[in-house]
């Protein structure tokens, strides 16, 4: 060993030998330590998710403008604006919590209102108003310490000293110290007394480099002025970007002490000089470590974009959480959700649009109104739309905690800067299956491989048309499958002369033939189950009968509804059961309803309606009853089906038993009728008063009931079919051959060109390597990256020659000897 110290040795194997628990904790703390910053950006967003005020949407902000773009870690400035922010808003809070302010009186009836002024400004009166601010403040203080204890709080003085000694040499005085060095123009000190001023402007303009120290390795801090006191105490200001800036904040610092307008301008020109050199140095860095989270990036907005979709209604006026099948056959769109989704395209679009053309400054701009945008829109806008408050609204906090996590990927990709070669697809970097699988499951989804090459083609620097670049898209994605097929028989070889393994074939073969099976039986099986199991029982809510002779006036009209509609009791349905015992076909059709499928409707005899006849027709139908050689017809008229039948008397016209399906007219059911004959019902008249000017009604009673009662009435079994539920009504409602056609041949058409159109694919299927060409196709990306626009026609020529040649591509794909 090069080193060796006992202590050391002694503390290693103390700590290899604590409780994993306590080894688990102590790895827990460093992992802390490490991401404390992140630890702080998290409280303040969290803060802020609660809170939903205008109080604490100022460090939110700070965070994606300022600490996440900031090289190569926030500055000891934004971590006391921070703490000092986060100080005062604790003190104000409190203040106002006291009863005599009047928004502090109505606290109840105005605590859920999003636009009242204390609700927006954060001030309202409310229990446990402090806590995350004290969390937060807490956080930033831990933070704090880690920075000091590691020596980092200081930093930016400590390089400034170390930068004087180099710059200055015999001009400067190294007595002050810290105190007399100064970081950059932010840090003048526009207090002193400006009698005399010497400016210098270098004739060439080179960037500072400062030296770092063993505390400070990692420090680069990028500075594009610098102030220094000589020993006459003038000034001399370096500006080794922009010399007509410069000289123009020198103009407007002597016209301060001229004018008060003049100090109005110099004071602004403090404030924008230091935000748009640190714009600028964000754009122009003096070193940049590429970096591509690119694909991060689109899985937040992946991940934002479903939960919008999924959970639209959050979006909405209304806060009723309805399922998706149903909000979206109700076909409303609310106008929130379908501004929040078209938002959401865009910005994907937007973002493509700028990793494809490396733009760091169209990027710096996006985040900009990007942030400020969707704050403004989440945080004023929606709550006036859904009627609640953010802090109320789980799915939009949610979606807004998604947001945040992409501008850090935002930001983390503006300070790296874009990669200088983006070439193929981010799956397609390895050859195993797992990328096959992902790989393919991209390709399938509709319409983003189209809009991907679409997009590809608009944004990039290429001499290829549309239709060229599809091509080459095409054939890369082909190549590229092929590739993880032939590594993958490399991993997994087979040996020549051996039958495949059962496993493989009873696998494999198996699962296909089972897959094929169930497309095939899906409708039926589907349909089946779909009402057996899943099925809900629909009970009748209203049953009307109605009576006709002939064509004459109904002598007889009668509804049940609410208590006159009865289920059976398990008593009542066992002896319903046990009275069709040795009767096979009313069993067999009794198997399919349940004691909950039956509903029993007891209507009175007498008619609801009054018999109102003309004279002439009364006449004419008593002179028709009393022919016993004319047939007659009788007319029943059920809830939702009518039927006729003819017969010379009431005897057999009553059902008694009748199935109502979910999707067809009712029907009386013969199984259940001794000898498959109706039942007879006894009608009489009912005159209360004169022949000419009484009233008159007639009255029913039916024969053979099951529930004996004394007073007239009529007794009807409804055996209701079940329905399917709501989530799968779209697909009950197609019926058995609508699910055929639709479904299965359909599916049946792929299936079918799987199997069949193999043979006129073999020459571009069965490549035995296609390292060649899928190296060639990347010589095209890389070409077109490099600008050798001229090379990138040159290859494509030879890539659609090869595939127009089958002679060379034989040459091509033979494996290397």
């Amino acid at each position: 060993r090069m080193f060796h110290d006992d202590e050391l040795e002694e503390s290693e194997k103390f700590y290899v030998g604590q409780p994993r628990v306590l080894l688990l904790i102590y790895a827990l703390y460093n992992t802390l330590v490490a991401r404390s910053e992140m630890v702080c950006y998290f409280v303040i967003i969290l803060n802020h998710m609660i809170s939903a005020s205008m109080i604490t949407l100022v460090l939110p902000i700070l965070i994606f403008l300022w600490a996440m773009l900031s090289v190569p870690r926030p500055s000891k400035r934004f971590w006391m604006t921070a703490i000092v922010y986060t100080e005062v808003a604790i003190v104000i809070k409190y203040f106002f919590q006291f009863g005599f302010f009047p928004w502090n009186k109505h606290v109840d009836y105005t605590k859920d209102k999003p636009y009242h002024p204390p609700n927006i400004i954060g001030i309202e009166k409310k229990e446990g108003y402090v806590h995350y601010d004290l969390v937060q403040l807490l956080a930033l203080f831990f933070h704090r310490s880690i920075l000091k204890c590691h020596g980092l709080w200081d930093e930016d003085e400590k390089g400034d000293s170390s930068s004087n000694k180099e710059d200055t040499d015999d001009e400067l005085s190294l007595a002050g110290g810290r105190r007399d060095s100064s970081a950059s123009l932010k840090s003048v000190n526009l207090a002193a007394s400006v009698e005399s001023i010497h400016v210098h402007f270098p004739e060439q303009q080179t960037a500072i480099r400062r030296k770092s120290s063993s505390s400070i390795s990692q420090l680069s801090h990028r500075s594009s002025f610098s102030s220094h006191r000589s020993k006459r105490g003038k000034y001399t200001f370096k500006n080794f970007n922009h010399t007509t800036l410069s000289l123009y904040f020198l103009q407007c610092k002597l016209c301060a002490i001229k004018s008060h307008c003049g100090l109005c301008c110099f004071r602004t020109l403090q404030v924008y000089v230091p935000i748009r050199q640190f714009f600028y140095n964000l754009i122009h860095p003096d070193y940049s470590a590429v970096t591509d989270v690119y694909v991060l990036m689109f899985l937040a907005d992946t991940v934002d974009f479903i939960i919008i979709v999924f959970g639209f209604w959050a979006f909405g006026k209304h806060s009723a959480a309805a399922d998706i099948t149903s909000s979206l056959s109700e076909d409303q769109v609310p106008e929130a959700f379908l501004v929040m989704v078209l938002i959401q395209f865009g910005t994907m679009v937007v973002d493509r649009a700028l990793y494809l053309k490396k733009t760091v400054m169209g990027k710096v701009i996006f985040q900009v109104i990007l942030v400020f945008g969707i704050h403004f829109w989440m945080f004023f806008i929606l709550p006036g739309v859904t009627e609640r408050k953010f802090s109320q609204n789980t799915v939009a906090q949610l979606w807004y905690f998604v947001k945040c996590v992409y501008f850090g990927l935002s930001a983390y990709q503006i300070r790296c800067g874009y990669p200088t070669r983006v070439l193929g697809n981010f799956l397609t970097k390895s050859y195993n299956y797992v990328n096959l699988f992902l790989f393919q499951g991209f390709r399938l989804v509709p319409f983003l491989t189209e809009l991907r090459a679409v997009m590809d083609w608009v944004w990039t620097d290429t001499t290829l048309s549309l239709s060229s670049w599809i091509c080459v898209e095409d054939i890369y994605a082909h190549i590229f499958i092929l590739k993880c097929w032939r590594e993958s028989e490399k991993r997994y070889p087979q040996p020549r002369g051996q039958k495949k393994k059962k496993v493989v074939k009873y696998g494999m073969g198996g699962m296909i033939i089972v897959l094929l099976i169930c497309i095939v039986w899906f409708p039926l099986l589907f349909m089946s189950l779909i009402k057996s199991v899943a099925g809900i029982t629909n009970k009748p809510l209203d049953v009307s009968i109605t009576i006709t002779l002939g064509g004459y006036q109904p002598i007889f009209t009668m509804s049940a509804q609410q208590n006159q509609l009865k289920s059976l009791d398990p008593n009542e349905f066992n002896d319903f059961l046990r009275s069709y015992r040795g009767n096979t076909a009313a069993l067999q059709f009794l198997e399919g309803y349940a004691r909950e499928d039956i509903t029993r409707a007891d209507l009175e005899g007498n008619s609801n309606s009054l018999w109102t006849i003309s004279p002439p027709s009364r006449k004419k139908m008593i002179q028709g009853l009393l022919d016993f050689d004319a047939d007659f017809t009788v007319v029943k008229k059920y809830e939702i089906f009518d039927f006729s039948f003819f017969s010379r008397t009431l005897e057999e016209v009553y059902p008694y038993y009748i199935k109502a399906p979910s999707d067809s007219l009712a029907k009386p059911i013969k199984q259940l009728l001794k000898d498959c004959k109706w039942e007879n019902i006894t009608v009489s008249l009912v005159q209360n008063g004169s022949e000419e000017g009484g009233r008159e009604w007639w009255v029913l009673n039916q024969l053979g009931k099951r529930q004996k009662t004394p007073q007239e009435s009529l007794e009807l079994f409804i055996f209701s079919d079940k329905v399917s539920p709501p989530s799968l009504g779209f697909l009950a409602g197609y019926g058995i051959m609508g699910l055929y056609a639709s479904v299965v041949l359909v599916i049946g058409k792929f299936v079918r060109e799987f199997f069949s159109g193999i043979s006129h694919s073999i020459m571009f299927e069965e490549l035995p390597n296609v390292d060649r060409i899928l190296k060639l196709c990347t010589d095209i990306f890389l070409v077109r990256e490099t600008g050798e626009l001229e090379l990138e026609e040159d290859l494509y020529a030879k890539l659609i020659f090869l595939y127009r040649s089958p002679e060379t591509m034989i040459k091509w794909t033979r494996e290397k000897t």
